[in-house]
């Protein structure tokens, strides 16, 4: 987000908002009064909401995929045979059900089903392999799991690590592909036969129940998995769908964002089902073909992350650019820069910006429509001042911690209450380092997000950047100690510092990794390394940037500087006498940078 002084709210720009605002106090009555759930007999949550959903639009389209169009009725009855043969198979309330399925209907049915039922879905991310993906699995203990063809090659690599049952494996066929692999159960086969009607479970949700585990990086390396409840997705469908878009049935959201994200899951197809809409989904972003398919569905909404708008940004301009229904957006990260280009070549009046962790307890909303915002969140937060060493909040003389003035920047805080409960992770460890206690007063508690924003007026805020640990690229967070446990694995590399620098014109940070050898430059085979790196991580958590160094300078606690290291990032001059090597788009190498291919990158001419 932007810093720019430009960027503040004033008094006339709220009074220019009035009549928004007077025009959707309706939809907030509405929306806060199935947002906050407070009645613990009440039913609630994602298929108590999908069959409301289904009671106000039955015949209208609930899923888009190709040229596959299921209605509110049709998704809701292929859901409940699936939820019907998981209770005969004995899964029910609080039972684990890992989910493995890249972007398509069957992933979203599957979930439904076990929503319905009671259990809690662990959305396992798609591009998750070998020990990654071990222990996203025994993270959470499933006593099933369901698994696309797509995808059987990678699980099955990994099965014998996991403890779950043959009887339990469910193959989700990817048609018009049939045959069934050994040692899994084929689920639509094996759910053809059972009933239409919802099952009673449904009735029996309540806010408090878990819906889904969201993995997140840890700062171990490896995934943490955030709890999600059904009372959450109250907020999240109602918050998102009902209150900042005013979704109806005559809306259809598109969404390329992968669904085992909680942007995708809960904020756009949540949005869509608070609105009885349809939901269009693809397999896999295409920037070539997003607004043929937005033509397609006839989509009014886009579900977004800033890369995304970039990439679509970055097409060339066509003369059928306006021709499409969208009027709103909802999604994060959206640089300044793009902002008001974006809108004015695709026609689009809202972009609502939001703020939302999936391991978090708040969520801001560009509700009123400003530009170059998150909105606000009707949680209690605070911008605190921390320490740019250690990303750490900073306690003043009174014990107590400092707000930050109007137009700063600091550190997020949410006030942890009743209103704004933190569900956080399954590992009570994980709970305890990212919980504040005597924050502003004895006895308070706060959710530290690890987050800068800056106070721009009027209960609003911009996104700065992702502190500490973690960085974001490509969409997806990527911890730098799953990167430095990754490279230490390699023979011919003694010590490695990851971090995330900035490219000009790219959104968030990519990635770079300072590496010590064990022997020497010359001993360390670039395209070798490359490749290594691609064969154990995600394509998005792969370092762009390398930087050579002799020996690594610590802190006088031995913690590594990587302040100094982000700040010199990939320039040759600011590097000294350690090499610098980038792996440039469409090459099979690191290669070395100079100074011309330093002033290539910053120019935009290699496509990140």
């Amino acid at each position: 987000m932007s810093h720019r002084q430009s960027d503040m709210i004033t008094w006339g720009m709220m009074l220019r908002k009035v009549p928004t605002i007077v025009r959707a106090l309706p939809r907030l009555v509405r929306g806060i009064r199935f947002a906050n759930i407070t009645d613990p007999e009440q039913p609630c949550g994602l298929g108590w909401t999908f069959e409301q959903a289904t009671l106000r639009n039955p015949e209208g389209a609930a899923l888009l995929y190709g040229n596959e169009v299921l209605s509110y009725t049709q998704a809701n009855q292929q859901s409940n045979r699936i939820a019907h043969h998981l209770l005969e198979q004995g899964i029910g309330k609080g039972d684990v059900v890992a989910l493995f399925i890249e972007n398509r209907p069957e992933l979203l049915l599957s979930v439904l089903a076990v929503a319905k039922v009671g259990g809690i879905c662990a959305m396992l991310n798609t591009s998750q392999t070998q020990a990654v993906l071990v222990h996203s699995l025994n993270l959470v203990k499933p006593v099933a799991i369901m698994v696309g063809a797509e995808l059987v090659g990678v699980y099955s690599a990994v099965r014998d690590q996991v403890s779950i049952e043959p009887g339990r494996s469910w193959f989700v066929a990817d048609y018009p592909q049939t045959v069934v692999p050994d040692g899994y159960v084929d689920l639509m086969a094996a759910s053809a036969h059972c009933a239409l009607d919802n099952p009673s479970s449904s009735q029996r949700i309540y806010f408090n129940d878990p819906c889904f585990y969201i993995y997140t990086s840890g700062t171990t390396g490896l995934p943490k998995a955030g709890i999600f409840k059904h009372g959450r997705w109250m907020k999240s469908s109602a918050s998102f769908g009902t209150i900042a878009l005013d979704m109806g049935p005559q809306d259809v959201v598109y969404c390329t964002l992968p669904l085992y994200h909680a942007t995708g899951l809960c904020v756009c197809w949540g949005s869509a089902i608070a609105g009885a809409s349809g939901f269009a989904i693809r397999r896999k972003f295409s920037a070539s073909q997003f607004w043929d398919d937005v033509r397609q569905f006839d989509a009014t909404t886009l579900g977004y992350v800033g890369e995304l708008c970039r990439y679509l940004i970055d097409q060339p301009p066509g003369e059928r650019d306006l021709n499409n229904r969208v009027t709103k957006m909802i999604g994060n990260g959206l640089r300044p820069g793009v902002w008001a280009e974006f809108k004015a070549r695709f026609g689009v009046d809202h972009i609502c910006e939001l703020y939302a962790a999936s391991d978090g307890n708040i969520g801001f909303t560009n509700v009123l429509n400003f530009d170059n915002t998150i909105g606000f969140s009707l949680m209690h937060w605070a911008l605190v001042d921390y320490a740019h060493d250690t990303c750490e909040p900073i306690r003043g003389s009174n014990g107590f911690m400092r707000e930050v003035a109007k137009g700063g920047q600091g550190l997020l805080l949410a006030r942890i209450d009743d209103k704004a409960p933190f569900d956080g992770y399954t590992d009570p460890e994980k709970n305890r380092k990212v919980v504040i206690r005597d924050v502003f007063e004895q006895g308070d508690r706060y959710f530290n997000t690890g987050d800068l924003l800056r106070n721009i007026g009027f209960g609003h805020a911009q996104f700065v950047d992702r502190l500490g640990d973690t960085y974001r690229w490509k969409g997806e967070n990527v911890s730098t100690t799953e990167v430095e446990n990754i490279f230490l694995q390699h023979p011919q590399i003694s010590e490695v510092v990851a971090y995330g620098v900035e490219i000009h014109n790219t959104n968030g940070r990519a990635g770079m990794a300072a590496i010590t050898p064990t022997e020497s430059l010359a001993s360390l085979d670039m395209r070798e390394l490359l490749q290594f790196a691609h064969g154990q991580l995600p394509a998005y958590a792969v370092p762009l940037f390398l930087r050579i160094k002799v020996k690594m300078e610590t802190t006088g606690t031995f913690k590594y500087q990587k302040v100094k290291l982000k700040e010199e990032a990939f320039d040759p001059d600011k590097a000294g006498d350690d090499p610098i090597y980038a792996w440039l788009p469409g090459s099979d190498s690191y290669v070395p940078v100079t100074c011309q291919v330093l002033a290539d990158i910053q120019a935009g001419k290699f496509r990140y």
